[in-house]
Formats: structure tokens, C-alpha cells, sequence
């Protein structure tokens, strides 16, 4: 049972397409597919061959409302708050990040995303799936000592271990596959990671 997760195509119809030809079970998409929610039909419209397995998180580009929308028009499901058990695995999301500079779509305030994530403390195992990455850690990084991940996120991760977490928002971190806690953790990008949930060990 192959899970994807990919986040931040910014637009790249190119980069969505190599991801879309890689074979898997479920898809995740989780968070920024478009840059300020302009050409979403366009990027969601290329998803539809992998409708039937497609989950959708909105990033701090898109809204809740964004995102329902493509969902319910192209008959993707919406993650955002919610879970779903596979193959002995609880998989949870929520989309948004914590506040930024610029005021985009998708944002919560840290009360709002640790009030959100408190639905998920109780699903174990747990693979947690989140736009923004947990603060001060090596997902959330631009350069040295400047950090802009969630502290509700981090703290959530350290209280409640999931098995595995992924991530996007911060790019310049795409790619680092770390431990935080006794949590493995993954800022996917658009590159992606692929995981197969039957070899997770609790």
C-alpha cells in the first residue's frame, strides 16, 4: 500500500506530471499546487487521472474553500481536518501554515492549528500529514537561525510521536528527511516521497 505525498508545485504543470506518473495507492497533495490560487482548475484539472486516489490539503496559497471546491468538482477528497484508516495506518492532514509576512489565503494562527490538530491525538498509528513544517527543526529552515515552521506543530509531534510526518511550505528544506523526537519526518516538496505503509513499524 504506496502513499505519496507532494506539496508546493507552485504552477510546475511539468513537476505535477512526472509526480502523476509514479505509481501509487493513495496521493496527497498538501498544500500549494497553485502561487495565490490563481490557474487551480488548470493544475486540478491535470490530477484527474489519479481521481479516485487523490487527497487535497490546502497550503498557505489556497483556502479550505478553495480546496473543497476542486474537490467536490473533480471528485478528489478533502484531507484538511480530516483522517482516514489504510492498511492498519491512520492518515491525518491539515492544511494552512502558521502566519507569514505576506498575508496569503492560508493561514492559521499556532491556537488555531494546535486546537485542529488535538482531533488527531488519539489516531495511532499515526502518519501526519501537514503543510507546515514543525518550527525550529531541520524541515523548517530558510538559513541559519531563521526558522518559520509551527511551534503547534512541533509540539504536537513531540507529544504525540506519530509514526511518520511530511510536510512542504519551507522550499528551501525540499528534500531532508529527519528525526524530530522519535518521529521520522519529511519536507516532501515537489520531488515527493514515497512511502510503503504495510513496512511502518509502530
Amino acid at each position: 500500500m504506496k502513499l505519496l505525498v507532494f506539496s508546493d508545485i507552485h504552477n510546475d504543470k511539468k513537476a505535477l506530471e512526472k509526480l502523476l506518473a509514479i505509481e501509487a495507492d493513495i496521493y496527497v497533495c498538501a498544500g500549494d499546487l497553485v502561487t495565490w490560487a490563481r490557474g487551480l482548475d488548470d493544475m486540478a484539472e491535470l490530477l484527474k487521472p489519479r481521481a479516485d486516489k487523490m487527497y487535497m490539503l490546502p497550503g498557505n496559497h489556497e483556502s479550505e474553500t478553495d480546496i473543497q471546491r476542486v474537490c467536490d468538482k473533480y471528485g478528489y477528497q478533502n484531507l484538511h481536518g480530516n483522517s482516514f484508516e489504510v492498511a492498519g495506518v491512520y492518515i491525518a492532514g491539515l492544511g494552512y501554515s502558521s502566519p507569514t509576512p505576506f498575508n496569503t489565503p492560508g493561514e492559521y494562527s499556532e491556537r488555531q492549528i494546535a486546537e485542529r490538530l488535538t482531533l488527531f491525538a488519539a489516531l495511532k498509528p499515526l502518519v501526519l500529514i501537514c503543510h507546515c513544517p514543525p518550527k525550529d527543526t531541520d524541515l523548517d529552515g530558510v538559513k541559519p537561525g531563521q526558522h518559520f515552521g509551527s511551534q503547534a506543530v512541533r509540539e504536537f509531534i513531540e507529544a504525540y510521536e506519530p509514526l511518520r510526518f511530511f510536510c512542504g511550505h519551507i522550499h528551501e528544506c525540499e528534500g531532508r528527511d529527519v528525526m524530530v523526537g522519535h518521529t521520522r519526518g519529511a519536507n516532501v516538496g515537489k520531488r515527493g516521497y514515497l512511502v510503503d505503509l504495510t513496512l511502518l513499524e509502530a
